[in-house]
């Protein structure tokens, strides 16, 4: 039975396919190449991917994934859709569904919605219940940073206090929607705001997410 994790990886890999090396991201300075790249390594290369939060570790990843994106782009491509080597903890089904769901869902949206004319997918209520219980873990962590207080919530009533503080910003929307502006793509996740308008202008260009 496919997991959560799968699907995304096949579908990003299609999307990472069909748009090609050079499309723009979400992802600041990345193009397609660039993402590819850091999925590769961030999978097969422990040894440097902690770059990505431990600083002294910060320009090997750089130079490791600079590396890879020099790599053939179809190779990259074909890396990606078939998951990392068999020393890879990412093998482990756990270790996939756990670390890749969100991560794979939320760099599909980067290639997606970085193009003209997307509209959000239709998501079936399994996997946004999935995303949700993810985010419910995470929230704290992603918005660390938040300069204001913030709650999210779900269409359902569903709530998260991801920051305490005052003033208070509450963003509601679809469980998919907020893992993508909890992530640090609040430009295009589809969610409403209330609070002052200050905070919320705060909260829209906040650095959220664990980069």
């Amino acid at each position: 039975m496919s997991t959560h994790a799968h699907r995304e990886r096949l579908l990003l890999a299609d999307l990472l396919e069909s748009a090609g090396p050079e499309a723009p991201t979400l992802c600041e300075g990345w193009r397609t190449r660039d993402l590819a790249a850091h999925l590769v390594v961030r999978e097969n290369r422990l040894d440097a991917a902690g770059g990505s939060l431990i600083k002294p570790l910060a320009q090997r990843l750089e130079r490791v994934q600079a590396e890879f994106a020099a790599k053939p782009y179809e190779e990259l491509v074909q890396a990606v859709r078939t998951g990392p080597g068999k020393w890879s903890p990412f093998r482990l089904k756990q270790v996939d569904e756990g670390a890749n769901t969100v991560e794979f869902f939320v760099h599909g949206e980067d290639v997606r919605r970085a193009g003209a004319d997307w509209e959000p997918r239709d998501l079936d209520a399994r996997f946004q219940d999935s995303l949700w219980r993810r985010l419910e873990s995470s929230a704290k962590l992603v918005a660390r940073r938040c300069p204001v207080g913030l709650v999210l919530r779900r269409t359902n009533g569903q709530t998260i206090v991801a920051r305490k503080g005052v003033p208070v910003v509450t963003v509601t929307g679809e469980p998919s929607e907020l893992v993508l502006f909890a992530w640090g793509r609040q430009r295009v996740a589809r969610v409403t705001t209330e609070g002052e308008e200050s905070a919320v202008t705060a909260v829209s260009s906040a650095a959220l997410g664990l980069g």
